[in-house]
């Protein structure tokens, strides 16, 4: 009877720890953060780097995603509270650059830091920085210190504003 229930715990185990696996960012904490350079939706060109000084937020959604749209408030909201104390980089993974624009207008994203990567699929999330930091579902977040080093990996938005 114990080995009948083994295979299928053994098989959910494995399921549900590869799905965590794959899901999560592989930025690590207390790493130099990668650096990257992209285009904000004003035509302006920034590296990563350039933002050394402040900590930054890195912030990656979607025009098409949920969970992202009801995260946009908090966003807002940290913006407003905290705008000169921390830079957040919004990065939409997008296909359609005119939802991005409709999304970002309609949840009051109004930073400067914003970036679109076209992927040429939402299933893969596909995209330079995307992949660059191992992004595998959205929304999700890397904290990067003023240093450059990265301080947490899906953080909860909450918590910055302590």
């Amino acid at each position: 009877m114990k080995q009948k229930l083994f295979i299928p715990l053994l098989f959910l185990a494995l399921y549900f720890g590869g799905r965590a696996w794959y899901f999560s960012p592989n930025a690590t904490a207390n790493e130099l953060a990668p650096d990257f350079t992209a285009t904000r939706a004003d035509g302006q060109t920034f590296s990563l780097s350039d933002l050394r000084g402040t900590p930054v937020l890195l912030d990656f959604w979607g025009s098409w995603c949920g969970p992202c749209r009801r995260e946009s408030p908090v966003l807002v909201d940290l913006h407003e509270r905290v705008g000169g104390e921390l830079t957040i980089v919004s990065v939409a993974i997008e296909r359609d650059s005119a939802a991005w624009v409709r999304a970002r207008t309609q949840d009051s994203r109004f930073w400067d830091y914003q970036v679109m990567e076209q992927t040429t699929s939402l299933k893969f999330l596909n995209g330079p920085i995307a992949d660059l930091y191992g992004i595998n579902s959205v929304p999700s977040n890397v904290l990067v210190g003023a240093d450059g080093v990265v301080l947490g990996v899906n953080v909860d938005l909450l918590e910055l504003f302590d």
